[in-house]
């Protein structure tokens, strides 16, 4: 059996969406909580740190082909997919870029401004600003995260 254009662009979104997705959740499950545990200065210290690091090639990989990948797979020879498989990928796609632009939008900046906070001194006050908003916002991503690999699962599955 040959593999269609549509079914290798849909493989390709399940292990970016699916990589990217488990990465939301083992930071969501286990990064934030044993964070939540040490002390202003330890956490400030860690989350710039993670912050400068996690932007590499490999996240940026999975970061944008979690998006990429369901929507060139959306456009791409529809014809080989039914109404209801376009469909999964499509709203695939979307659930991604709803997660991007909260990263964009929401993460990112929080990013930027714990960055900033670094020479005021007072890491109780950065890590109150931060912690709370940041984990809001990464909890809904994750969430966008989680259902687009279950619809590009889904869609590979009819």
């Amino acid at each position: 059996m040959m593999i269609g254009m549509s079914d290798a662009l849909e493989i390709l979104a399940l292990v970016c969406t699916g990589l990217y997705a488990g990465y939301m959740l083992a930071f969501l499950s286990g990064v934030m909580p044993a964070l939540k545990e040490v002390d202003d200065a330890s956490f400030t210290l860690v989350m710039r740190t993670v912050n400068r690091k996690v932007p590499g090639p490999l996240f940026l990989l999975l970061f944008l082909g979690s998006l990429a990948f369901p929507a060139v797979s959306f456009f791409v020879a529809p014809e080989e997919r039914d109404a209801s498989g376009a469909t999964l990928v499509g709203v695939a796609a979307v659930c991604a870029l709803v997660g991007h632009l909260i990263t964009s939008g929401g993460n990112v900046p929080l990013n930027n401004a714990l960055e900033s906070s670094r020479d005021q001194g007072d890491e109780r006050a950065a890590r109150a600003a931060f912690e709370g908003r940041w984990n809001a916002l990464h909890g809904a991503r994750t969430l966008f995260a989680v259902a687009a690999f279950v619809l590009v699962a889904a869609a590979l599955a009819r």
